[in-house]
């Protein structure tokens, strides 16, 4: 009987950073037997329920360790949302060397895989005679911008923002300076010190496992394996969504039964992800660019917030339907439905009658429609949201993005004609078309294709170093 290779993996805080590491961890113990899987958390305030109930539907070889979680007060007030993580990782670091140390005294550790804001752990890997991975959850464009961070850091003075031309990375469309990931919009701040942080530590491990695959970004891909003449082992096993489990359910039923009714492709999704809130004003221009549209829409909807990121890290505790225009639930009750604050987006993806996701661009997101080949209309937030949405709209063309006026607020006509275009419009139908190659592409790399192969190379080089 062979020998068990052991992992172990470290997340960041937060449900959709937890979601993408434990996936990859379900692909390699679904596929590879001898291998058994740690996951350790750390968590600011206790862990959200969401999170522990996803992770009691794991297979017995994938353990979980939730560390004891960081008080909200030992954080300073205000700060930005990855920052928030990367402390709350930062002031858990003791708490991990002591359950990597607990574990390596049981079985030993082949290697340790870390997500992006979990960084600072991989120093650990030596002391427990481990490799070291990143974990990157984004895209291998991300990945290219982030390695190239230091030395744009050295050519640029003033804000990225007010570049006149754009950023041209090998392999990728061009970038303009307002579309940079939101921490690189101030250089002055603590949280653009850290993404140059980052982006030296990630050059620095063994590896870097990255939730991409080939079809989608072979220019990126081709750049980063060229990247100091292949200084970097890139290893794209993507796409990896929560589509292998399929957990997800409605509970309601709601959803699933009020789509049933629905004609094929006819439903426009609108959701912004586990974190994207609107503000009060943007939520009205929404809900009358909808009506205007004509459109069917299943619309997930969250109470208002200035922060756009408001409930990444927190629970909503108000009906968020109470801030809908007065009367738009009674004028649109034939053509739309409004869920508060959660929908299963997977089944909603793939049910036939939906023909349109109005997406914040978050990469899980994007991944799970382009598994399910669903047209997106790009509304970025937050995060790396403007950076996939110019891929997507720019680069792959299976997107159309919205535009915003000078206060930073997506007008209603706008939206109502984006829409349109998209739902019944003929460059609605190119883009359509797009993505469901895009959507064949994906199937074959997770099939037998690339990202199959590469994983396997991964687990073979992991079972051959621990003696399997």
């Amino acid at each position: 009987m062979a020998k068990t290779t052991h992992i172990a993996i470290i997340s960041s805080p937060g449900f959709s950073h937890l979601v993408p590491i434990i996936e990859f961890s379900n692909q390699l113990v679904k596929h590879h037997q001898n291998f058994h899987v740690t996951c350790i958390t750390p968590s600011l305030g206790s862990p959200p329920e969401s999170s522990k109930a996803y992770l009691k539907t794991l297979p017995s070889f994938i353990d979980f360790i939730f560390l004891p979680p960081i008080n909200k007060e030992q954080l300073p007030q205000g700060v930005y949302v990855g920052q928030q993580i990367q402390l709350t990782v930062s002031l858990s670091l003791p708490s991990i060397h002591e359950a990597l140390k607990s574990l390596s005294s049981k079985v030993p550790l082949t290697a340790l895989v870390a997500d992006l804001l979990a960084f600072q752990a991989l120093e650990f890997a030596k002391e427990f005679g481990a490799l070291s991975y990143f974990y990157f959850p984004l895209s291998a464009m991300i990945l290219l911008l982030l390695l190239h961070m230091p030395k744009l850091d050295e050519e640029v003075s003033g804000e990225y923002k007010d570049l006149t031309e754009p950023i041209k990375l090998q392999g990728c469309v061009p970038l303009l300076g307002v579309d940079l990931p939101a921490p690189t919009q101030n250089r002055s701040s603590e949280a653009y010190k850290s993404f140059l942080e980052r982006a030296k530590a990630i050059a620095t491990a063994d590896g870097i496992i990255i939730n991409t695959f080939l079809e989608m970004e072979s220019g990126a891909i081709r750049a980063l394996e060229e990247y100091e003449n292949g200084k970097i082992r890139l290893y794209p096993v993507g796409p990896i969504t929560q589509k292998g489990s399929r957990d997800e359910v409605d509970e309601s039923g709601k959803c699933l039964s009020w789509l049933d009714k629905q004609p094929p492709c006819s439903v426009l999704y609108v959701s912004f992800g586990s974190g994207g809130t609107l503000s009060q004003n943007q939520i009205n221009e929404l809900a009358s660019g909808l009506e205007l549209s004509g459109q069917r829409f299943l619309w997930v909807l969250r109470a208002p917030s200035n922060s756009a990121s408001a409930a990444y890290l927190e629970t909503e505790n108000e009906d968020p339907l109470k801030f809908l225009p007065s009367g738009f639930l009674e004028r649109t009750e034939e053509k739309g439905l409004v869920v508060a604050s959660w929908a299963p987006q997977v089944q909603v993806l793939s049910h036939n009658s939906v023909g349109g996701f109005l997406s914040h661009c978050g990469w899980n997101s994007i991944l799970e429609s382009v598994q399910e080949g669903v047209p997106l209309i790009a509304w970025p937030l937050f995060a790396e949201q403007k950076t996939n949405a110019v891929m997507l709209a720019d680069g792959l063309k299976v997107a159309l993005r919205l535009k915003v006026n000078e206060d930073d607020i997506v007008e209603k006509e706008e939206i109502a004609k984006v829409i349109k275009c998209l739902m019944e419009g003929e460059e609605g139908k190119g883009i359509a078309e797009r993505m469901r190659n895009l959507k064949d592409s994906a199937a074959n790399a997770l099939k037998d294709g690339s990202s199959t192969q590469t994983l396997s190379q991964l687990a073979s080089h992991w079972e051959y170093l621990s003696g399997n």
